[in-house]
């Protein structure tokens, strides 16, 4: 019996592509990176991440935006801003699980608009940086993941929902 391996191969990429395309509010997750989309603009993203994280009594220590550094060089790049942010009272413990977290800290988080217009909003995975520095048991990291995960849901929130 000869089975036709090409037609299944098309049906269950037609599968993937038709779940894909339903897809309203994804989530992308790629090598430690957590990103999920957000309804509103880059900067107005970005704009909502770093009040809602000041009024949690995060510090914020720097908002770089690459697009403006690029334009200063006569490039051009879509909206694409980090934010560097944190607070001793949740890294340090952290640290003290591995000093090399250090390296991954402050946290920060990559708003950028992709190519087809859509605004996604992401960061590092905590769990994922403490796998990166022998931390996968640091308690430390879950309440990280918890705010840094509440952070973000409050700033994509229909407006005056959090």
């Amino acid at each position: 019996m000869s089975v036709n391996r090409g037609t299944n191969r098309g049906w269950r990429h037609l599968a993937a592509l038709t779940a894909l395309a339903f897809c309203v509010d994804c989530a992308i997750a790629a090598d430690g990176l957590t990103a999920v989309r957000s309804p509103y603009g880059a900067p107005e993203t970005m704009d909502r991440f770093e009040k809602i994280a000041r009024d949690s009594g995060m510090n914020i220590f720097a908002r770089i935006d690459h697009a403006a550094g690029a334009a200063k060089v006569g490039l051009s790049l879509r909206p694409t801003q980090v934010l560097v942010f944190g607070n001793p009272k949740g890294g340090t413990p952290f640290i003290e699980c591995s000093q090399t977290v250090g390296i991954d800290l402050p946290l920060k988080v990559l708003v950028w608009e992709d190519a087809t217009g859509h605004v996604w909003i992401g960061y590092n995975d905590p769990a994922w940086i403490g796998h990166r520095h022998g931390a996968d048991n640091c308690p430390a990291i879950g309440a990280i993941s918890k705010a840094l995960a509440n952070l973000v849901d409050k700033a994509i929130a229909p407006a005056g929902a959090y």
